[in-house]
């Protein structure tokens, strides 16, 4: 009840209980109050409970802004990955990025500081509250759990799994299916088609190679060319070799930069049917190497 409560109280009872008692000043302590004592103690009651109100509003507890549905990052090998972690409201609370393999837990940062053996991994702080961890060359074994916490009690956690995609990449025949040997007549165009598929960002450059040889940006041979068309998955490369002859022979190798390849044996045959040979797939190759030693022979 407020003191103004109690007087309008007072005001409605009986003029014996509402008349306040004739008291002399009354002394608590060092404080003396006059007259009627009751106003001055339940105004500085009323008053020490608004002070003690006043102090006492809590701090908001911070909230991560990132939705839940972006808690599966995937990543291609050999690329580089941010884990973001956006965070309102964090005050004093500190921030930390922890990898976990089962049981085990290995720290990777705390605050703005990096405590990871491994210098592919730092953090990589975005303003105004973004705390991301950076992979750098991501690896197969990346793949996992990474969690990002905050120290309050007990910690608030945002688990982020990062997919690592291993590229697939293929050399193969007009319907499709992986190639180990092509034959050519001499004379004839090398056309070779690797597909190149697993890939989320198809940013990386389809290479070929003879040998060790580039062929990429090849002038010295004259007749080769590369077209290499996008796909949403990866891409489609084309290798043409003109007028071919016997010294286009050998292995080629179709690579998406040091990530992923595959190679074919191409046979440059003189005088006999390619289509058959390639009929007779593997169990061909023997027989032909025979036919080109006894030609080099005679």
């Amino acid at each position: 009840m407020t003191p103004a409560d109690l007087i309008i109280l007072c005001s409605l009872m009986t003029r014996t209980l509402c008349v306040a008692p004739q008291m002399p000043d009354f002394k608590t302590g060092e404080k003396i109050i006059n007259g009627p004592f009751w106003h001055e103690v339940f105004t500085e009651v009323y008053e020490d409970l608004e002070d003690e109100l006043s102090t006492t509003t809590s701090e908001p507890l911070p909230f991560f802004e990132d939705d839940p549905s972006t808690n599966n990052v995937t990543a291609q090998l050999g690329s580089r990955v941010h884990l973001h972690c956006r965070i309102h409201d964090l005050g004093d609370k500190t921030i930390s990025w922890v990898r976990r393999r089962g049981e085990e837990i290995h720290l990777l940062s705390f605050g703005r500081h990096t405590y990871s053996a491994d210098s592919r991994y730092s953090l990589a702080f975005e303003q105004p509250n973004n705390w991301r961890l950076l992979i750098q060359y991501v690896s197969e074994r990346d793949e996992g759990f990474y969690e990002c916490q905050i120290s309050t009690h007990p910690p608030l956690v945002r688990r982020v799994y990062l997919v690592v995609v291993v590229p697939k990449v293929e050399i193969v025949d007009e319907r499709g299916k992986p190639l180990q040997d092509k034959f050519y007549k001499e004379g004839s165009i090398i056309e070779l088609r690797c597909v190149v598929s697993e890939v989320p960002e198809p940013s990386r450059q389809v290479n070929w190679k003879h040998g060790n040889r580039l062929l990429n940006y090849d002038t010295k041979r004259g007749g080769v060319s590369v077209k290499t068309e996008t796909l949403p998955n990866g891409a489609l490369s084309r290798l043409y070799i003109a007028n071919a002859n016997r010294k286009d022979s050998g292995n080629y190798t179709c690579s998406l930069a040091d990530f992923a390849a595959t190679a074919v044996s191409v046979h440059v045959l003189r005088g006999e049917n390619p289509l058959a040979m390639q009929r007779g797939g593997v169990s061909n190759v023997t027989h032909s190497l025979r036919a080109l030693l006894i030609s080099y022979i005679s």
